[in-house]
């Protein structure tokens, strides 16, 4: 999969050009499989479910309760509100991907 900026980031596009290339969309049908994929991962998130695609990661809630804390600018207390976070595990597929010998039981 080619890299957009000299970074090495890949942005949204260059998804879209991987799949039209490998599955042989037009380039609108590969951008609406792509757009399609993101908006259901988003909207399931936002029904308060947690997404996992085997082989790659999870993408979970996690509700965390109001909690007193202090602002360290002041040293005033304060309350932290509850809120909800997103948290991003990858799996162990892709952990080993990226970095093989890291997780290889024989390295030290």
């Amino acid at each position: 999969m080619p890299k957009s900026p000299e970074h090495g980031t890949v942005v949204k596009a260059d998804l879209v050009d991987e799949v039209y290339e490998r599955v042989g969309f037009t380039r609108a049908e590969a951008l609406n499989a792509v757009e399609t994929i993101l908006e259901e991962i988003k909207s399931a998130l936002g029904r308060g479910e947690n997404v996992r695609i085997v082989g790659f990661a999870s993408f979970n809630l996690r509700h965390k309760k109001a909690r007193r804390a202090r602002n360290p600018k002041t040293g005033e207390p304060i309350v932290i509100q509850p809120r909800t976070v997103l948290t991003f595990k990858p799996s162990r597929h892709l952990l080993d991907a990226t970095n093989p010998s890291s997780h290889d039981p024989g390295h030290p």
